[in-house]
């Protein structure tokens, strides 16, 4: 399978289950408790390796214990962490997922800014980006980073994966005049663009608008589920599964499932069935580490498209 190499976020996850979150003031005994590998970029290395990819990480977690034991279990989960920075003089990323009834969750992020890639970091990495077959580079680290994974990724010919939406104009043009693919929730469709879808059609409209400045796919976040489109195409994929538990990690891994089957040679919209469905068993238990499996993805998705 091809090489991946996720540009991202690594830290901690505490993973809180309760009853009822408490209001003001008030207090809530924790029913489960689950501390994990995690961060975004973590979350994506892992379901891209569960999906079959051998995969690399890029990221920053600091000296302490904590950083230690996050890269042991990204190892053992068979993600190469060689080119991992240990940061000293920060903790390493810590993510808190308040997990409450009926899929409400509350996030509480201690994230250093010492614990985000810098453009040496990445520049250090030069010579892994530029032999992958996809780097997925995530847009909430800082600009410099960005510009540097994107350009080393397009210089060795890799798919090349955008999450999320860059705050500077010029990296912004940056990366659609770069990437293959973008992903984007509802907040950063509206970075992204310059204006708030208000429906599907609107989203599909913002879609289409990205396309012309470049990426050949866009996926989109609605209330309503997730547009993916591409050149002379596009299909509203739903929320898929029932009762979701807790929605963190669902973005991550349909990111990693797009990109997983867009390698595997399939066209865009079966791509986009597979990441509906991975992001569907994602919701489905609290925290967002993935628990994917590439048969059982397959039929998930075949079964949606019915």
């Amino acid at each position: 399978m091809s090489g991946v190499v996720v540009v991202g976020q690594v830290g901690r996850d505490l993973v809180l289950t309760v009853a009822e979150l408490p209001a003001e003031g008030g207090s809530a005994d924790v029913l489960g408790r689950q501390e994990l590998l995690g961060g975004k970029g973590a979350n994506q290395a892992v379901a891209c390796r569960q999906l079959g990819a051998e995969v690399a990480l890029v990221g920053v977690v600091g000296t302490d214990s904590a950083g230690a034991e996050v890269l042991a279990q990204a190892a053992a989960d068979g993600i190469d962490v060689g080119a991992v920075v240990r940061r000293a003089g920060a903790p390493t990323a810590l993510l808190v997922d308040l997990v409450g009834p009926r899929g409400v969750r509350r996030l509480l992020e201690d994230v250093d800014a010492r614990m985000l890639l810098d453009a040496g970091d990445v520049r250090a990495s030069r010579d892994l980006l530029r032999s992958a077959d996809a780097v997925l580079v995530q847009l909430q680290q800082p600009g410099a980073a960005v510009t540097e994974a994107l350009e080393a990724a397009a210089a060795g010919g890799a798919i090349v994966v955008a999450d999320g939406a860059p705050a500077d104009g010029a990296v912004r043009r940056r990366v659609l005049g770069t990437a293959d693919v973008v992903r984007a929730d509802t907040a950063e469709t509206e970075a992204l663009v310059g204006w708030a879808p208000q429906d599907v059609p609107g989203t599909v409209r913002a879609a289409e608008s990205l396309l012309a400045e470049g990426p050949r796919v866009v996926a989109l976040a609605t209330g309503e589920g997730d547009v993916v489109a591409w050149p002379g195409g596009h299909v509203l994929l739903p929320h898929l599964g029932e009762d979701p538990v807790d929605p963190t990690g669902a973005g991550d891994s349909f990111v990693a499932a797009l990109t997983v089957a867009l390698l595997r040679g399939e066209r865009p919209e079966s791509a986009a069935w597979w990441a509906a469905a991975a992001a569907a068993e994602v919701v489905g238990s609290a925290g967002g580490r993935p628990d994917l499996d590439l048969d059982r993805l397959r039929e998930s998705a075949s079964r949606a498209r019915r």
